[in-house]
């Protein structure tokens, strides 16, 4: 019914002029701009190159790249290079694609990513458009306009969450950026007011709880703001609340580096999003005590950590999301060192998979289970497995004495398999140099005490074996220094740190991968794992992670951080 409605629209469709000339909103990187016009092409994990390659062959058979080109997020990057060459490959796909596509013919005719595509195409109007002659000009307004009435019909119709305000928000730029559309914005302004209400909850919370969604969905309502305050348009209340709630969140969420934290299937941001969201919101709330969409927020000095301290999504919510449950992520300065692998799901189903397990993510695990489960899909269309068995109690608390700033957490995600609540001590120094950990395996009453007796008659005399792991970020240096049996690590600022444990498990340092959508495959890297195996009830483990004693506090990084970009 979608390209039904596309062709149905294309098919009426005249060259619309714009009401006012259009500004770009968007942020792009000079550096993917530049491999495009040479004809290097890496989309969600996906590598071609062939300099005269349209991009609209490069998706093959691959969905998750198709959704990426058809998007159109690329041209944010070619109109930041802003070289003739850019703007001719910019000119020349978009012209392929109205020719390919631009009747309702082939992908892209979903309301999220027509919203998304309709609002590149206006932003970089006058980038692509330059030295063109007025036939060409008149069939790329001719093609916003269907593209525009296609999505008045049908952005109703977008799933609930991101896709939803992408179509919402695509519309009224769009109907607010043509002549003689404005009647298609008020509808989808409403619906967006409204959205704003019911979906960004009193927390700033979105159901997928993804901090690189809940960035997103910021962007979109600064850039609707920005288009409603243009064409002198009242502004509805509901929108600069969501606003006001959002901004102070993902301020926590934001780690040392600049960069967001990675849970639940979301990356760091793209370049420059981040700054750009937090200054277009005008919003200098600073976060509260208490947890920001469920995340805790540690600081100390120069050092960040953030903990997932909430359960995860379930139901549609959490087709991406991981069992992530009481891990965390730490960055000192501009250098993260122990971080959680990310999301996998651009390199393919196993990935996917294996990426929102327990083992992924800096925390602790019991031996072939994760703290949810990972369920399959709950209907033939839906392709997107989701987590089921979700911890039903998660608890924090957090306190401040004698310079440490300290976390209690704990959930029952292992309760029904096992008897057993997971419980996590951590505690931060407010210099940032140390960070003292404690992670607790225990039962709470009778009834968990039989079922890990069973369990451990299960098991035999070896005990439950669990493990916790600390994945170490791709730029960090670490050496297992056997002898005193603690792991050295060296970031690239030059600061060294020392993670040592109490004795009771037995410690190891072993690769592990760093997942990230802009590169062709995963990046190596390492891992400390702390083994050891329940056979009581309760099982206690002691871990630090502190700056090595002659580490200054603060040491000036000036190493070049073009490798952790690229």
């Amino acid at each position: 019914m979608h390209r039904w409605h596309a062709r149905r629209a294309a098919r009426v469709a005249v060259p619309i002029p714009f009401v006012t000339t259009p500004e770009p909103r968007t942020i792009g990187s000079v550096t993917r701009g530049k491999e495009l016009v040479a004809g290097t092409f890496l989309f969600s994990g996906h590598f071609v190159q062939g300099p005269t390659l349209s991009i609209w062959d490069v998706p093959g058979t691959n969905e998750a790249v198709e959704e990426e080109v058809q998007g159109c997020l690329w041209l944010d990057d070619l109109a930041a290079l802003g070289t003739e060459a850019a703007r001719q490959r910019a000119y020349l796909w978009i012209s392929d694609w109205i020719d390919r596509y631009g009747k309702g013919r082939g992908p892209g005719w979903t309301p999220d990513l027509t919203g998304r595509r309709l609002t590149r195409w206006i932003n970089h109007a006058l980038f692509v458009l330059r030295g063109q002659d007025q036939e060409r000009i008149e069939t790329f307004h001719q093609s916003l306009a269907a593209q525009t009435a296609f999505l008045a019909r049908r952005w109703s119709l977008a799933p609930t969450g991101l896709p939803r305000f992408e179509a919402m928000a695509g519309l009224i730029h769009a109907s607010l950026a043509l002549e003689n559309m404005a009647r298609h914005a008020e509808p989808a302004l409403e619906a967006l007011a409204a959205d704003c209400a019911n979906s960004v909850t009193p927390d700033a919370a979105v159901s997928s709880r993804n901090p690189e969604e809940l960035l997103d969905i910021l962007t979109l309502l600064n850039a609707t703001v920005d288009t409603l305050s243009e064409a002198n348009k009242d502004i509805p209340q509901d929108i600069l609340d969501a606003i006001a709630r959002i901004a102070p969140v993902i301020r926590a969420l934001r780690h040392a580096d600049g960069n967001l934290a990675r849970f639940h299937g979301g990356g760091r941001g793209r370049e420059g999003q981040l700054d750009a969201a937090l200054a277009g919101s005008r919003i200098k709330t600073l976060p509260g005590p208490s947890l920001q969409m469920g995340y805790l927020r540690l600081n100390g000095g120069r050092t960040t950590l953030i903990a997932d301290a909430a359960a995860p999504p379930s139901g549609p919510a959490s087709a991406n999301a991981h069992a992530s449950t009481l891990a965390f992520e730490l960055t000192s300065g501009r250098r993260p060192v122990v971080v959680n692998c990310g999301s996998g799901r651009r390199f393919g189903p196993d990935w996917r998979r294996a990426s929102r397990a327990t083992p992924s993510h800096s925390t602790l695990g019991i031996e072939g289970k994760s703290s949810s489960h990972l369920g399959q899909a709950s209907r033939k269309t839906d392709h997107q497995d989701r987590l089921s068995d979700v911890p039903s109690r998660v608890h924090f608390s957090t306190t401040e004495a004698d310079g440490m700033r300290r976390a209690e957490l704990s959930h029952d995600g292992y309760r029904a398999d096992f008897g057993l609540t997971h419980a996590r001590i951590l505690k931060l120094s407010v210099d940032g140099r140390t960070l003292e950990g404690e992670d607790l395996l225990a039962t709470l009453d009778a009834d968990d005490e039989d079922r890990f007796d069973q369990t451990i008659a299960r098991a035999g005399q070896s005990g439950l074996p669990f493990t916790i792991r600390f994945h170490l970020h791709p730029d960090v240096e670490a050496i297992h220094n056997t002898p005193k049996d603690q792991i050295e690590i060296e970031l690239k600022s030059g600061e060294n740190w020392i993670f040592q444990h109490d004795g009771t498990a037995a410690m190891t340092l072993v690769p592990s991968v760093y997942l990230e959508i802009e590169r062709l495959k995963p990046r190596q890297s390492q891992q400390v794992v702390l083994s050891w195996r329940a056979m009581s009830y309760a099982t206690r483990i002691r871990w630090s992670l502190a700056k090595a004693a002659d580490t200054p506090d603060v040491m000036r990084d000036v190493t070049d951080l073009a490798d952790v970009t690229e």
